[in-house]
């Protein structure tokens, strides 16, 4: 069976910190898979805030995940402190993509890297929307840096 595989950017955009709590361990005493995608949103709002935005308010409209694509590279454990790091790629007329990688400080040992596509939504109206241009160049400007 194919597995999935993620190609990562040369260079992110973002990199926040964070630490791993006994709530993302799962029974087996690793971070759990489900739970690895809530650390990943929590890096999610900290790009966006990073840009001057909220995932409800970019330019007037909000954001929802249309889909996600994780690999898993090592096992993550309580206590350990998480290295996220993001960009936006792949521009469509509606959305984007966020890659990610995870990795632990201390070692930097990977720990699992993704995709996470996302569509901008107008919540007054309940329908998709166009990129904000803004956002576009405030992405990229952030790429290049």
């Amino acid at each position: 069976m194919p597995r999935v595989q993620i190609n990562l950017p040369g260079q992110f955009a973002f990199s926040t910190e964070i630490a791993l709590y006994v709530s993302h361990m799962n029974y087996a005493g690793h971070l759990d898979n489900a739970l690895l995608l809530s650390v990943v949103s929590e890096a999610r709002a900290r790009f966006f805030k990073s840009l001057g935005y909220s995932e409800l308010d970019v330019e007037g409209l909000g954001i929802v995940i249309a889909d996600a694509a994780v690999q898993y590279k090592s096992e993550a454990f309580h206590g350990e402190v998480m290295v996220v790091r993001m960009t936006a790629a792949d521009f469509s007329g509606k959305g984007c993509n966020l890659l990610w990688q995870m990795s632990e400080k201390a070692g930097q040992r990977e720990v699992a890297r993704g995709k996470t596509g996302i569509v901008f939504f107008d919540y007054t109206a309940r329908k998709p929307a166009a990129v904000p241009e803004n956002f576009r160049q405030n992405a990229a400007a952030a790429s290049a840096t």
